[in-house]
């Protein structure tokens, strides 16, 4: 008789308590699973954009190479309708066209002394921003524009990158001569033959928004190519 029970107050103080710490171990389970998944999407994102980075830049640095010297080898490239043909800018070599959001670069690779066509394939590459859509897209010879860093055209929706460059008023190649002083975009493509060294800019954003930031999580991601072909003289 003088033991006392739980009253019904104290069951509901003890109820409402767990309630509480439920809550709370729920919240930070809930904010831990997000930074996870946002973190997850960061270093995705920053994987795709270094690795697409690595390629261009490797691509970039075979501009103009031309191993037996061969004159008259250029073409016109995928932006040109004439692509393909003998380019009437020779000079330009193994650099058709210089823009701020693309390029054309041209190689012989398999040292045939022709550029292009069937049996040299990526042989002639451009990189194009394509703003509309946020990505770089990456045409080979004279073939279609595809999907590089960023969606293909079917599936614009599932990606895991934005390039963001124009967003931030950032060019996505900046050319310089053999002083180390800037090309200026006016004085392209005429210029194209000083060109010594190319900087490459990707500005990435992640597709998905970050809960705990209340934005897209944004990377940087930049390399200096020396097209040393390209400076050959013959």
């Amino acid at each position: 008789m003088t033991q006392r029970g739980i009253t019904l107050v104290e069951l509901m103080i003890a109820m409402a308590a767990g309630l509480v710490v439920m809550i709370a171990l729920y919240a930070a389970t809930e904010m831990g699973q997000r930074s996870s998944v946002a973190v997850e999407r960061k270093v995705i994102a920053q994987q795709d954009a270094r690795a697409a980075l690595d390629i261009m830049a490797l691509e970039i640095r075979m501009a103009s190479y031309n191993s037996n010297y061969s004159a008259g080898i250029w073409t016109e490239g995928p932006s040109n309708p004439n692509c393909g043909n003998p380019s009437p800018n020779q000079g330009y070599k193994g650099i058709q066209e210089a823009g701020a959001d693309s390029i054309t670069v041209e190689m012989d690779i398999n040292e045939n002394s022709t550029i292009g066509g069937a049996g040299n394939a990526n042989e002639i590459i451009r990189y194009n921003y394509d703003v509309a859509n946020q990505r770089i897209t990456r045409s080979t010879n004279c073939g279609n524009a595809d999907a590089f860093l960023g969606p293909t055209m079917a599936n614009l929706g599932q990606r895991d990158v934005r390039v963001v460059n124009s967003s931030v008023g950032i060019p996505i190649f900046k050319y310089y001569d053999g002083t180390g002083a800037q090309i200026a975009q006016a004085n392209l493509p005429l210029m194209i033959p000083s060109i010594r060294r190319i900087d490459i800019t990707l500005v990435v954003d992640t597709a998905a928004v970050d809960s705990s930031l209340q934005r897209r999580r944004r990377t940087i991601h930049s390399t200096s190519v020396i097209p040393r072909n390209h400076a050959a003289v013959y």
